[in-house]
């Protein structure tokens, strides 16, 4: 099978392009840059942003799936480069497939897309979006109920997805990992540990919160089942599936643990939901008053998403896709502290 990847180069990426070579499939990625280190192993780069209309289109010529990975992740910036490339980068892409008979579609949506700032612990895929998406391009006022453009874009490519889902001959389905780690991430795990190291780590609540995460090897597995599973008729057409690990932790212990994996201490201070939420709610105010496009170290979405459990039931994509988590938090956590070890950060 000839597989297009975007967003190849970062982390989920990179393994779903291992997972695919080492299983034989001819892979083509598109990159904005030269794409050096996949080109090494065998992958066909496409130069391209998604942005790009006509790039995107001509990167799915002669594919037989796509798993959409790449697009814009974070807390901060503006809804514009959110829209543009998460929502208008989607849309390329699902016309992509349509003007070359693509016949299998994954999109890597996000958890978020359902999270309100409330509690969801075990909650199943009928679970409503987190905000209204019925406008798109309007501004940041029309979606005014999402915690973070992140969320709300990632929502508005999610519904054009699976919307798309029968339409020439396109299988399509969505999937929601949630809090992707493990060796070679460069941003969830690095940003905590330099976040302790600098003495900005902040427990927000009661510390009681269970979370769900996925580590990376079960993810990309996610998304060849997925693609795998995308036959006329089958269930996984036209959905979307949450993934994870299937077992829920505490979020401050795990946070700890990992901690503790460099010798770093526990984190000792605290403080409550409705402080966390309003120092976000003052640093998104500052950080769109000066135009700054950076992330700020707190927003409300994050101090919501800190404070509350979110967790959720695996059970359609066990059922559907196959999907069982084969490397289990334990064997993870020995992973992530053999890769760590290596690095030479313990």
């Amino acid at each position: 099978m000839k597989v297009l990847v975007t967003g190849a180069g970062g982390f989920l990426g990179q393994y779903v392009v291992k997972q695919l070579t080492a299983r034989g499939d001819r892979v083509r990625a598109l990159c904005r840059t030269d794409g050096d280190a996949l080109k090494a192993q065998g992958v066909d780069v496409a130069r391209g942003d998604l942005r790009d209309r006509a790039a995107v289109v001509e990167a799915c010529r002669g594919i037989d799936a796509v798993f959409h990975i790449g697009g814009m992740s974070g807390i901060g910036g503006c809804w514009r480069d959110y829209y543009q490339s998460n929502v208008l980068g989607t849309r390329h892409i699902v016309e992509g497939c349509l003007a070359h008979g693509v016949g299998r579609l994954v999109y890597t949506s996000s958890p978020s897309v359902t999270f309100d700032g409330r509690n969801q612990e075990g909650v199943d895929e009928s679970t409503p979006y987190g905000g209204p998406i019925a406008s798109e391009a309007g501004s940041p006022a029309s979606g005014k109920r999402w915690l973070c453009h992140y969320a709300r874009s990632k929502a508005l490519a999610e519904r054009h997805v699976l919307t798309a889902n029968g339409t020439g001959g396109l299988h399509c389905c969505a999937l929601r990992p949630h809090l992707i780690w493990g060796p070679g991430d460069r941003h969830l795990i690095p940003g905590l540990l330099a976040n302790a190291e600098a003495g900005r780590l902040w427990r927000v609540g009661s510390g009681a919160n269970m979370i769900d995460t996925v580590y990376v090897e079960n993810a990309a597995s996610a998304h060849l089942l997925a693609a795998a599973a995308l036959n006329p008729g089958s269930p996984a057409a036209g959905q979307a599936y949450f993934i994870s690990q299937g077992e829920p932790v505490n979020c401050w212990a795990w946070i700890d643990e990992i901690l503790s994996l460099v010798g770093l201490p526990s984190v000792r201070r605290s403080m409550s939901p409705r402080m966390a939420w309003l120092v976000g709610a003052a640093y998104e105010w500052t950080y769109r008053l000066l135009r700054r496009r950076e992330e700020p170290p707190m927003t409300r979405f994050l101090a919501a998403q800190l404070s509350h459990s979110h967790y959720f039931n695996i059970e359609r994509a066990r059922r559907d896709l196959g999907y069982h988590p084969a490397i289990s938090m334990a064997e993870g956590m020995q992973r992530l502290a053999a890769s760590l070890r290596q690095c030479g950060t313990v």
